[in-house]
C-alpha cells in the first residue's frame, strides 16, 4: 500500500562506509519534510547551462523557495555572471546560476525550479545539478565512467574533476544527503547529441536512472523521468534524434517529454538553445513533471528553512499506543471504514509492502489511502498486506458480511479474521474498474458479544476497499401467514442468490412454499430477483423463485 513523511532517517554510518566521505551526515532521527521537493538534473551541455545569464534577473536576488545542493566548490569570482555567491560542494544555497560548473551559464533546470515553485504554493524545490558538456551517457554509468573518462578529451576530463571524475557517485552522495531533509520527486534529463538515440542509447539511459533509483532506495513507480528534446529549429545538429528520445517512454514507469518545438538556438552553433529557449524548455520540463508527481501539500509540515534546510525536518513522533483509530471500537452491526485501521504503527496495526502513502490522503504512514470519485478508500493493495481493527459486537448472533470494493482484474481480494479465526468468505472485486465500487457479499459469520480484533488480509493483488459492513440476521416473522395442519406439511427455507438464509417456514407442498415466497415479501425481506426455496429433511429439494415486480 506505497508520502516519505513517515520514513525515519537511519542512524548515520561512517562516511567511508556510506560513500559520503565529502559530506557530514547528521545522526539525529527525524522525518524528511514532505513539502521539500527535490529533483536530480543530469545530462550534457544543454542541461549544464548554455543560455546567456542576465545578472540583474538571474543572479541579483534569491529565487523564491528554490534551492540547490551544490555539486562543486567555487568562489563567487570564479563563477559566470556577476554573482556574489560562493559555494561549497554538499551545502544548500539559493539556486543561482551557474549551478553545474563555475564557467557554465543558464540551464533549463534554473527555470524548471522557478516554475515548479510558482505552480505549487507551499512547496520548496531543490535541485541536484550534475552535468558535463559533450559527454556520452557512459559518463553517468557506474560501470563504465572510469574507462570513459580515461580516454575522453582533456576539456571533458577537466569538467569531470568538479565531480571527482565520478558524476554517478556525486549524484548518489548528494541524493542521500538530500533525502535527509526532503523527498526526491523526479529526474530531468537532457543528453544524446554525442551518442545518438537508438535502442542501445535508450537502454543505457534507463540503466543510469535505474542505478540511481536503486542506490537511493527510491521506487520507480513513484519517481518520474522527464527527458528533453534536441534543438530542432533553424540550423541544428540533432533534431533527427528526437524520435528516439520520445521512444524512451517504453523504458520508464513514469515518463514525460519536454518538447523543443519552436525554441530557437543561440545563433552561434547548431547544438545549443538560446536564453529564451533555455527558459521555455525549463518551463516545459515543469509542465511535464506536474502531470506525473503527487502534488499533495502537507499542511502540518513546518516551512522549509531556506538558510539551513536541515532545520526543516519533521520531529519524530513517539510510537502510537495500539488501539482503535477513533475514540471507541467500531460497532457491529455497522460499517467499518477501511482507512480507520487501528493506531499502533507498522507490523502492529498494519503490514504494508511499499514505502509511503501512495495516495497521500488522510493518514501519514505506509498504508495507501486515496480519494477517488467517492470518498476515502484504501488501495494499491498487495497480497500479504493486512490491517487490524478493534470492534465491539453488540449481540450474539449471525451477521451478513459485505464490502464496497473496486478493481479492474476481478481477482483482487481479501479475507477477514475475527480473533485470528477466518470468518465469512473471500471477497473479490467485480472487475469493473478502480473508479466503479460495487457491494460484494462476504458470506455470513456467527459472532459473540463483546470486544474483538478484526483483521483484513489481502489475498490477491489489486483491490481498492472502501468499507466492510456487518448486518444482523434477524429471524423472519410470518405470523400473518396461516397454515392448515396436515400430515403432508414440511419445513422450508428461503435463500438469496448469495446463499444467505432469509427465513424458514412450513408449507403443505413445494408449490405452496414457492407461492408463499412470491406473495409474502417478508419471507424474502422485501427483495426482488432470484431466490431459492429448499425443503428440509432427509431428501432435500430446492427450487428457484424469480420475483419481477
Amino acid at each position: 500500500m506505497g508520502v516519505e513523511y513517515s520514513l525515519k532517517k537511519m542512524m548515520a554510518v561512517t562516511g567511508a562506509a556510506a560513500g559520503l566521505s565529502l559530506f557530514a551526515v547528521s545522526g539525529a532521527i527525524a522525518a524528511p519534510n514532505p513539502n521539500f521537493h527535490i529533483y536530480i538534473a543530469y545530462g550534457q551541455s544543454n542541461m549544464a547551462g548554455n543560455g546567456d545569464i542576465n545578472p540583474s534577473v538571474d543572479q541579483a536576488t534569491d529565487p523564491k523557495n528554490f534551492l540547490m545542493l551544490a555539486s562543486y566548490t567555487a568562489n563567487a569570482s570564479q563563477r559566470s555572471g556577476k554573482t556574489t555567491q560562493s559555494i561549497k560542494v554538499g551545502e544548500w544555497y539559493p539556486a543561482i546560476p551557474p549551478m553545474f560548473h563555475a564557467t557554465e551559464n543558464l540551464s533549463p533546470a534554473d527555470y524548471f525550479g522557478r516554475a515548479m515553485v510558482d505552480s505549487l504554493p507551499g512547496v520548496t524545490v531543490g535541485i541536484i545539478p550534475v552535468a558535463i558538456g559533450a559527454v556520452a551517457i557512459k559518463a553517468f554509468d557506474k560501470d563504465q565512467y572510469k574507462a570513459y573518462f580515461s580516454s575522453a578529451e582533456s576539456y571533458i576530463q577537466n569538467w569531470a574533476r568538479d565531480y571527482d571524475s565520478n558524476p554517478y557517485q556525486r549524484i548518489v552522495d548528494l541524493g542521500k544527503k538530500a533525502k535527509e531533509v526532503g523527498v526526491i520527486k523526479g529526474f530531468i534529463f537532457h543528453q544524446g547529441e554525442t551518442d545518438g538515440s537508438g535502442s542501445d542509447w535508450q537502454n543505457a539511459v534507463y540503466k543510469t536512472y535505474k542505478d540511481f533509483i536503486t542506490a537511493l532506495d527510491l521506487d520507480e513507480n513513484e519517481v518520474p523521468f522527464v527527458a528533453g528534446e534536441m534543438l530542432q529549429e533553424g540550423n541544428n545538429c540533432c533534431s533527427s534524434k528526437n524520435a528516439g528520445i520520445a521512444q524512451l517512454k517504453s523504458k520508464f514507469k513514469k515518463f514525460g517529454l519536454a518538447s523543443s518545438k519552436g525554441l530557437k538556438g543561440n545563433g552561434r552553433d547548431p547544438y545549443h538553445f538560446g536564453r529564451e529557449g533555455v527558459i521555455e524548455l525549463g518551463k516545459r520540463y515543469c509542465s511535464e513533471m506536474l502531470k506525473l508527481i503527487d502534488k499533495t501539500i502537507d499542511p502540518d509540515a513546518p516551512e522549509v528553512n531556506l538558510v539551513d534546510p536541515t532545520q526543516s525536518t519533521v520531529p519524530d513522533e513517539p510510537p502510537e499506543e495500539y488501539g482503535p483509530y477513533g475514540d471507541a471500537p467500531a460497532k457491529i452491526p455497522g460499517t467499518i471504514e477501511a482507512e480507520n485501521y487501528n493506531k499502533g504503527g507498522a507490523e502492529v496495526a498494519y503490514h504494508d509492502e511499499s514505502k509511503g502513502n501512495e495516495g497521500g490522503k488522510f493518514r501519514k504512514n505506509d498504508v495507501d489511502i486515496y480519494q477517488p470519485n467517492m470518498g476515502i478508500t484504501v488501495g494499491h493493495c498487495q497480497k500479504g498486506e493486512w490491517l487490524k481493527y478493534t470492534v465491539n459486537v453488540e449481540a450474539d448472533g449471525d451477521y451478513e458480511i459485505s464490502a464496497l470494493v473496486a478493481g479492474d482484474n476481478g481477482t483482487g481480494s481479501f479475507v477477514l479474521y475475527m480473533d485470528d479465526k477466518q470468518i465469512g468468505t473471500e471477497i473479490a472485486n467485480e472487475g469493473k474498474g478502480f473508479s466503479t465500487f460495487t457491494e460484494v457479499s462476504g458470506g455470513k459469520a456467527t459472532l459473540t458479544k463483546g470486544d474483538h480484533e478484526l483483521k483484513l488480509e489481502i489475498t490477491n493483488d489489486w483491490v481498492d476497499i472502501d468499507n466492510v459492513t456487518f448486518k444482523k440476521v434477524e429471524s423472519i416473522g410470518i405470523s400473518n401467514v396461516r397454515f392448515e395442519s396436515a400430515a403432508t406439511e414440511g419445513n422450508y427455507t428461503v435463500f438469496d442468490m448469495q446463499g444467505i438464509r432469509l427465513g424458514s417456514f412450513t408449507a403443505k407442498s413445494m408449490d405452496d412454499a414457492m407461492n408463499l415466497v412470491k406473495e409474502n415479501a417478508k419471507l424474502r425481506r422485501q427483495g426482488k430477483g432470484v431466490f431459492f426455496v429448499r425443503k428440509n429433511g432427509d431428501k432435500p429439494l430446492t427450487k428457484k423463485v424469480v420475483i419481477h415486480e
